[in-house]
């Protein structure tokens, strides 16, 4: 019987540490977080100095129950989870649940920490266990604190005011500022007009580009970061071509020459945040791709912890990786002494070490053999190179750069016209060799390493001029953000962490605030005006500063230099102040960012585009016009800010009558929930792929008889009578009275059950779901066994409960919100 237990997150890391420990050890794994914030109000209770309450998450019940049965045989727990905040916290979860249980009473207790799942590792940690931190635990709970604080109160303001489903968060909401901030900065941008000048010279047989510097005997600006340029028009371009062309007779007289070397240090090793940078880049993997793949290589053994600040490197780790490098690349590849690294988080651990392979002599080829999935290879492959360059030598170039000046050397004054031809060559590869490193798009000031040759010339020469080149440019907007600049944004603002980066994504996504445009983020229009909001009324919360103050002031807690519960106050009081203000004073109207984009040609009604509970839509009048304003939802692709009069005026022509069919059934056709739609009486046919706008009466008929048919086809017994059917459906057959749907059971034929026993099946069937505010969808095809789109998209459990979110006031939070919604 093992005396000794010891708990990780996943099975995979459990059966790693199971063959490093001997039999005295049983590891079992917690599957992630044991316990979670209740999921309802109150469950931070501000009025009780943010008393938390805490349940167990139901599906890791029968783990923790596992658990438990072990520790009652065993006589040391030995907590050996993540070694960060989030690792803490699960330990110290799992540790009181136990408590709680009675089965910790008289046995020890340790914390184990490893930042390599290696056997030496391993023992090593057990061997110097100690407590829980403490201090990483109250970091942990503050953040958590923190996070439901502002979701479960902003959140609900959202769906009042703007749409139901939405959310804000205390770091998801400055990222969608950044990327919004960012579509704001293209759309105002103005692209400007301008003109080079390039040469094509030859020496013999090399020929080689150079660019026109220096004009007239003045410098020939083209500074896009400055927006300053010399030749601004292709008359100008012309002009100097001519002139040029005139004075150079067909040669071009080396002025100058400068060669210098240049020489360009490795990279550091792998950080959390620039490993999701440069996998991006590299690889294409957004960051929760990185950090799932990089998990599986942390717990099979083969890298260090991949959440990490920190670039630092252990001695032996050096090491070995300098004896991989002198017995791969040879000793000239050795830098010359020990490349050391300093981290630029202030907030760091060193401690920590950045990401590396735990064995740098297991080179990609030979992981091969051990890492079988091809995500890891690719990944394990860029993690070592990376580690191995960091110690190598610099790559060294020879740089050169030729001045030639149009015609006679001695030209002067506005007779003198100046090219400038570079040339790059490699001397030594040193890091190269091993590793080459991205660029953003948007990194202009990062010089070009690809080697341009240059004949030998001297002071004197003569070269030929073989063309000139004048060249068209515009200024280019700045670039939308992708994964990886958005990361290298948010950690050069100081705002979350790496380790949160790629949920803060995925929620951006979840929740619609984004959708890609190839690898680039464009915000949508409900993206934009929850930004719009956040910025207009909670300014101080979603500004940069603040939000990388609160993670320094988190960073405090967890080195034990704060509280945290005085901390929380400092920032609740005046929050929570903010949203009932805006609460109570703040209408919809004026959130909706409706505007107006014209009259309509026939009736003169104003018509608007403007954000909607179901979406963005157009509108025909107003709620204050005698008859009803008529509405009409986007088109899948079309954003508010891009909308034009016509456009809306043919959003607005559906529904349009068609005519009648051959048995006088009146036909049109329209848009609804599910899309476009012919409508045959009370009957609905999907349109799906025609253009609604344009189909014809020919076409609709033809449309109807193809949905007449597969209802026939799908139709396995109508009782007309009754208004019951046994249909064929996605997932089977089933029996439907259009209110609701009950399953036939698997060993009944479905072509024979009765009337009797549809109606028997059908009142113990549950009613087809509604929408989210009870009412029924306007359309719902036949053929749908599955909820409604509105049901499917409604939110989780969790921001359901968060309707009824604190909002302070003199007595308790769950008060408050009763009183506000009452008084709503």
């Amino acid at each position: 019987m093992s005396t000794n237990l010891v708990i990780v997150e996943s099975p995979a890391k459990a059966k790693t540490i199971k063959k490093y420990l001997g039999p005295d050890f049983e590891v079992l794994a917690s599957y992630g977080h044991v316990r979670d914030l209740i999921e309802k109000e109150g469950a931070v209770d501000p009025e009780r100095d943010f008393e938390m309450k805490y349940q167990l998450i139901e599906k890791n019940r029968p783990k923790v129950d596992a658990i438990e049965r072990a520790m009652r045989k065993a006589k040391a727990l030995f907590l050996a989870t993540d070694p960060d905040r989030e690792g803490e916290a699960i330990s110290w979860h799992l540790a009181e649940i136990l408590r709680e249980r009675g089965v910790l009473e008289g046995k020890e207790l340790r914390r184990v920490r490893f930042y390599e799942i290696t056997k030496n590792a391993v023992r090593t940690a057990i061997e110097q266990s100690e407590g829980l931190n403490d201090n990483l635990v109250s970091a942990q709970q503050a953040r958590r604190a923190l996070d439901y604080l502002v979701g479960f109160n902003l959140s609900p303001l959202l769906w009042k005011k703007i749409k139901p489903g939405l959310s804000a968060g205390r770091v998801q909401s400055v990222a969608l500022r950044l990327i919004c901030e960012r579509e704001a900065e293209i759309t105002r941008f103005i692209r400007l007009e301008y003109w080079t000048i390039e040469a094509d010279a030859a020496k013999d047989k090399a020929r080689f580009p150079a660019r026109l510097v220096e004009y007239r005997g003045e410098q020939v600006e083209a500074d896009t970061q400055k927006g300053r340029f010399t030749i601004t028009a292709e008359a100008q371009a012309r002009e100097a071509e001519r002139t040029i062309i005139a004075a150079a007779g067909g040669v071009l007289t080396v002025d100058s020459v400068e060669r210098k070397p240049k020489r360009r240090n490795p990279p550091p090793p792998f950080t959390t945040s620039t490993l999701q940078q440069e996998s991006a880049r590299k690889l294409g993997f957004t960051a929760r791709r990185t950090m799932q793949t990089a998990q599986r290589l942390y717990e099979s053994g083969h890298i260090t912890y991949m959440r990490t600040d920190s670039v630092s490197l252990s001695q032996d780790a050096v090491i070995e990786m300098r004896d991989t490098i002198r017995a791969t690349f040879g000793e000239k590849a050795l830098s010359d002494g020990v490349n050391v690294y300093k981290t630029k988080s202030k907030n760091a651990q060193e401690a920590h070490e950045a990401i590396r392979p735990t064995s740098a002599a297991l080179a990609p080829p030979q992981a091969e053999a051990e890492v079988v999935d091809g995500d890891q290879r690719r990944l394990y492959a860029l993690i070592w190179k990376r580690a191995i360059a960091c110690q190598m030598a610099p790559a060294v170039f020879d740089t050169i750069a030729v001045d030639l000046v149009a015609g006679n050397r001695g030209a002067a004054g506005t007779n003198r016209h100046v090219f400038r031809a570079n040339g790059q060559t490699l001397l030594e590869p040193g890091f190269r060799a091993a590793y080459h490193e991205d660029h953003d798009e948007d990194e202009t000031d990062v010089e070009s390493e690809d080697e341009q040759r240059l004949p030998a010339l001297e002071p004197g020469e003569q070269v030929a001029l073989e063309t000139l080149r004048p060249e068209q440019h515009f200024t280019q907007p700045p670039p939308r953000y992708t994964e990886a600049s958005l990361v290298k944004s948010l950690e050069s603002h100081g705002i979350g962490r790496p380790s949160t980066y790629a949920s803060i994504i995925e929620t951006l996504r979840y929740r619609k605030y984004v959708e890609m445009l190839g690898r680039a983020f464009q915000p949508t229009d409900i993206g934009k005006i929850v930004s719009k909001f956040l910025v207009k009324y909670f300014e101080t919360y979603v500004d940069y500063g603040f939000t990388a103050a609160m993670e320094d002031v988190l960073d405090e807690i967890s080195n034990g230099e704060k509280p945290w519960r005085p901390e929380l106050a400092r920032f609740w009081k005046p929050f929570s102040k903010l949203v009932e203000h805006i609460g109570k004073t703040v209408t919809r109207e004026e959130v909706a960012e409706s505007r107006e984009i014209g009259r309509h040609p026939e009736g003169g009604k104003p018509i608007t585009v403007r954000m909607g509970a179901y979406g963005p839509f157009v509108q025909c009048g107003t709620r204050n016009d005698a008859d009803k304003p008529k509405f009409a939802s986007l088109m899948p692709g079309q954003h508010m800010d891009d909308v034009t009069l016509p456009d809306a005026l043919k959003l607005l022509s559906l529904p349009r009558t068609l005519g009648h069919g051959p048995d006088g059934t009146p036909i049109s056709v329209g848009r609804g929930q599910y899309g476009p739609y012919v409508k045959y009486g009370a009957k609905f046919a999907s349109i799906k792929e025609d253009d609604p706008f344009e189909v014809t009466l020919v076409r609709a008929l033809e449309i109807v008889a193809a949905k007449i048919q597969a209802d026939h086809e799908r139709t396995i017994l109508d009782f007309p009578d009754a208004g019951i059917q046994v249909l064929k459906g996605r997932y089977g057959p089933y029996i439907t009275d259009r209110k609701r749907n009950a399953r036939i059971p698997k060993d009944r034929d479905p072509a024979s059950v009765t009337l009797e026993e549809c109606v028997a099946l059908l009142a113990v069937a549950p009613e087809r779901g509604k929408g989210r505010f009870g009412r029924r969808g306007a359309r719902k095809p036949a053929a749908s066994v599955a909820p409604p789109a509105a049901a499917a998209a409604a939110p989780p459990a969790k921001a359901r409960a968060a309707r009824k979110a604190p909002v302070k006031k003199k007595s308790t939070p769950r008060a408050a919100g009763k009183a506000r919604r009452a008084k709503e």
